[in-house]
């Protein structure tokens, strides 16, 4: 049987990490297996939709590199794949479970259960809808079937499963095998009072109906998953395996990453723009990076091996590699990453990728481009970090670092710069190396101060890629005068 499994968000916001990497995960598990891909919207709880969060996080996918077989705006054959569009196949299925008296309908007044449960709270007890109190409940399980029509006309009511005594086996391949015992649930609402399922209705419908094969979802939904098991069984269905995926934690690793965290840290939670709020994408994260580092947050891989493309994580993945424990998130290992990706990309991937950032040595450079880009290449973290790195091949330095022209005031700087000016003139580029250190043994100063200078003035700072590689681009005359505006500065603020 060819695998078939799915990512199915709620569109009631932002998609953050977590949900990216759920998806990740079946993304892979779907490739690895020849399998297919699907996205499914669970729009039911429409109080809380978000306008625009539908078209993120299809957005989102595609900018990460996960790919639809099938889903809302890709179709396939066993849509529609938005909940909401579904209704009528919820109120056919939960028809059956009525019939078979596997369901029934329940038209408690909202006070009513209310002030069950604040009574029993009163006695430090939890009220459950249950076997134990059901028959003193306003039900149809308490009227005749006649008088349960009348109502459901006329009367606002939700429809609940029915939990019988027992014990209830579920497996999810990561933890094993799991008892519970029946007692510990409650009836939960299968039709809420608007006419739309549940969210643990729909799911299992939905799985069911879609021939999803495996389930990987993550850790919060364990708890559910007995539930969703009896309504397996009580539809007499297959349940497909299941897989809960740890936690996303802080980075201290006590409690779940939230979006306190990412402010206190400054890094974002979602993967792209999200209403002015940027995501690691405008932060200046390639998508690949960003995907490596995901994939390896919970999953252990079986080699040393750090730096995946996608395919080699679809190659590698084995649901056996998922690891129980939470996985803490470092915002500086996810930079590491992704100055990892950065150094591994050659000029043209880079340009079709990142045209902006190139723009404006283009126009200047031409084809000598490439060659300022191989020169600071693995010199950045983040994409938006290489117009810093390149900005002088552009500007001249607007400011120069006071540190360093405090450290050079202790030599006799305007000299020693008249000395590097006379050589360029005299010479051409290609020996100034040489010419730099004659100058440091004539004037009795260390070679690396005629060479700070000469980085400074045509940067404006110490760090920096290669200072004479850098000259050669520049030219003569560029760096000739960057070396009289330095001089020129150095002299007004003796």
């Amino acid at each position: 049987m060819l695998e078939r499994v799915r990512f199915a968000p709620s569109p009631t916001g932002a998609l953050h990490i977590g949900g990216l990497r759920t998806a990740l995960f079946n993304y892979l598990y779907s490739k690895k297996n020849k399998g297919t891909f699907i996205l499914r919207l669970e729009d039911t709880d429409q109080k809380r939709l978000v306008s625009g969060s539908e078209e993120y996080i299809e957005k989102s996918l595609k900018w990460a590199g996960i790919t639809l077989d099938e889903g809302p705006s890709k179709g396939g054959p066993f849509g529609p794949y938005r909940q909401s569009e579904r209704l009528r196949i919820y109120k056919e299925k939960v028809n059956l479970l009525l019939k078979s008296g596997k369901a029934y309908y329940a038209f408690d007044k909202t006070d009513t259960l209310s002030n069950l449960r604040l009574s029993y709270e009163q006695k430090g007890e939890v009220f459950k809808y249950d076997s134990s109190v059901r028959d003193n409940l306003d039900n149809s399980l308490n009227i005749s079937q006649k008088e349960a029509e009348k109502r459901i006309k006329n009367e606002p009511y939700v429809i609940r499963i029915k939990v019988e005594k027992g014990k209830t086996k579920v497996k999810d391949l990561l933890r094993g095998e799991i008892i519970i015992d029946n007692s510990i649930l409650d009836d939960k609402v299968l039709i809420k009072a608007d006419g739309f399922p549940t969210y643990h209705l729909a799911n299992v419908v939905d799985d069911y109906l879609m021939k999803i094969t495996t389930v990987i979802r993550g850790e919060e939904w364990l708890p559910s998953l007995t539930l969703h098991k009896l309504i397996y069984n009580a539809f007499n269905w297959v349940a497909p395996k299941f897989v809960h995926l740890p936690l996303i934690l802080k980075g201290n690793g006590k409690g779940k990453l939230s979006k306190r965290d990412a402010k206190i840290g400054g890094f974002p939670l979602f993967p792209i723009n999200w209403k002015k709020e940027p995501g690691f994408k405008e932060l200046g994260f390639t998508n690949s990076a960003l995907i490596n580092y995901l994939a390896l947050l919970g999953w252990s891989k079986s080699s040393e091996k750090e730096i995946y493309t996608i395919d080699e994580l679809v190659r590698d993945f084995k649901l056996s590699g998922l690891q129980k424990g939470g996985a803490k998130f470092d915002y500086e290992k996810a930079k590491w990453f992704n100055h990892q990706h950065l150094s591994l990309m050659n000029y043209d991937k880079f340009q079709s990728l990142y045209p902006d950032e190139l723009s404006k040595l283009t126009l200047v450079y031409k084809n000598r481009t490439e060659s300022i880009f191989d020169l600071v290449k693995g010199r950045f973290s983040l994409v938006n970090d290489f117009k810093n790195e390149t900005d002088f091949f552009v500007d001249d330095p607007k400011e120069y670092d006071a540190s360093i022209i405090k450290t050079l005031s202790e030599y006799n700087v305007i000299e020693l710069i008249t000395e590097i000016e006379k050589s360029i003139n005299k010479n051409n580029l290609s020996n100034i190396k040489d010419e730099l250190a004659a100058i440091a043994v004539r004037k009795k100063t260390p070679i690396k101060i005629t060479m700070q200078i000469l980085r400074v003035a045509i940067i404006g700072r110490l760090k920096g890629p290669d200072i004479l590689l850098s000259l050669k681009i520049l030219g003569k005359s560029v760096t000739l005068n960057r070396i009289t505006s330095l001089k020129k500065f150095i002299k007004n603020n003796q």
